[in-house]
């Protein structure tokens, strides 16, 4: 589509516009501070968007530390990605599968305080940029570990340390405690429609 000299004209004076209100609201901020963010929500992507996270923070030469809830130590593509930085990140699987495989509480209880453990560890570590927490909302859901610990131990991390928890149902208290929080929210699933998981895709 061809602008005439005046549509060139109003165009260019409301985009200057636009960018100075974007200038005042970006030079306005000048906090900086380790994170918490919480990637909740019945869609798909919270894991993953956790991930893409932890790209952009090891192309900037950080150092991440992944803990993986419930779950269990799946080959999924994203950690034979992130592997390939080498001893820049450590990942520790530490769940069994989802509670309905397990059908057992009290060593779903056990592992989520290992788990727990692993990540206390990442969480006192000043070289660790970024500590990701896989599904640790799930085992907050189910009791599976005590909140109050869980969120005292974040809140004590070393200051520029940025933590990403992810999972459905986020308690309250992990939501009023984060700095971000998304939530993924379910428009179409292909699952419903028969389709089985598939690499790339879901692992």
């Amino acid at each position: 589509m061809t602008l005439t000299p005046e549509e060139e004209t109003r165009h260019r004076e409301k985009m200057a516009k636009r960018k100075a209100v974007q200038d005042r609201e970006v030079s306005s901020k000048s906090i900086e501070k380790g994170l918490l963010a919480v990637h909740t929500g019945a869609g798909k992507g919270k894991s993953t968007a956790a991930f893409g996270m932890a790209l952009r923070t090891l192309a900037h030469g950080g150092r991440i530390v992944v803990v993986q809830f419930i779950k269990g130590a799946w080959n999924t593509g994203e950690r034979k990605a992130l592997e390939l930085f080498g001893d820049q990140v450590e990942w520790h699987a530490l769940g069994e599968g989802f509670t309905w495989n397990t059908q057992d509480r009290a060593r779903d209880i056990e592992n989520c305080r290992i788990a727990w453990e692993q990540a206390r560890a990442a969480l006192k570590r000043p070289d660790v940029s970024m500590v990701i927490l896989a599904e640790l909302n799930l085992a907050l859901r189910y009791d599976y570990l005590p909140i109050d610990t869980v969120l005292a131990d974040i809140a004590a991390r070393p200051a520029m340390q940025h933590v990403v928890v992810t999972g459905r149902n986020a308690r309250p208290a992990m939501i009023e405690a984060a700095d971000l929080v998304t939530e993924m929210t379910q428009v179409a699933h292909h699952f419903r429609k028969g389709v089985k998981a598939q690499a790339g895709i879901e692992f």
